[in-house]
């Protein structure tokens, strides 16, 4: 990979993390405007403290879920590239096996004949 390739794909993952944050602030906006609605007897100026608490509280939730996420897929990666690593090996030694029995049928082969 040359080096433009590897900053373009930094920079269209920063541009995902950025369009996920703006989503979860108007996911935690909404929700937090319909649970504020149902509080009638709240003034306007305590409506709006509730809402702003609620996003806050919203998105402080969204990330330690995405943490979660994230520590997981790390999790399952180092998993998985151990897994396929010892799947090399054993395919690598099996190959091995296989060269050496092939190479010993046939000096067994030539030592007979």
């Amino acid at each position: 990979m040359d080096e433009h390739s590897v900053d373009a794909g930094a920079f269209l993952n920063e541009i995902e993390g950025h369009l996920l944050i703006a989503a979860a602030r108007t996911e935690g906006r909404t929700a937090a405007a319909r649970f504020a609605a149902r509080l009638d007897w709240v003034t306007d100026g305590q409506r709006e403290d509730v809402e702003r608490e609620f996003e806050a509280e919203y998105l402080a939730l969204v990330r330690v879920s995405w943490e979660r996420t994230a520590e997981r897929s790390r999790r399952l990666r180092d998993e998985y590239e151990g897994r396929y690593r010892r799947l090399r090996q054993r395919a690598l030694a099996c190959c091995l096996l296989g060269c050496a029995l092939l190479a010993a049928t046939g000096l067994v082969a030539v030592a007979v004949g």
